[in-house]
């Protein structure tokens, strides 16, 4: 089956940070541009971050998240990474990876593999 596993979820105070991974299971993952999404309560996904395959290796980021998380990857070990500095309460969500074909569209319909995500909660 191929799948996504997050971690590196929890509780953090304004302004502090986390380092989220997801490990790919079933499928390499070089092939494939990997994004980062998020869904609070009660709103849609969006997407965070992404990065192109491991032959273009390009990296986008929405507006609200750019200049402080940064996407990485490491097809040797099949892994994807977003450092979280600077976080503030609107950035609670939980966090999914996902790998599309199509190259960073954005759009969650064009990526799969999903996994069940971790949580992230920034809180005083």
């Amino acid at each position: 089956q191929l799948q996504f596993v997050e971690s590196g979820g929890g509780l953090v105070q304004p302004g502090g940070s986390l380092r989220l991974a997801c490990v790919a299971s079933g499928f390499s993952l070089d092939a494939f541009a990997i994004g980062w999404f998020r869904q609070a309560p009660g709103k849609e996904r969006e997407g965070v971050s992404c990065i192109r395959d491991s032959i273009d290796g390009r990296t986008y980021y929405a507006d609200s998240v750019k200049g402080r998380f940064t996407i990485s990857r490491d097809d040797a070990k099949n892994m994807v990474y977003l450092q979280m500095n600077s976080l503030k309460p609107e950035d609670t969500a939980n966090y999914y990876c996902a790998a599309s074909a199509r190259g960073c569209t954005w759009a969650p319909t064009d990526f799969g593999s999903w996994g069940q995500g971790t949580q992230v909660t920034v809180s005083s």
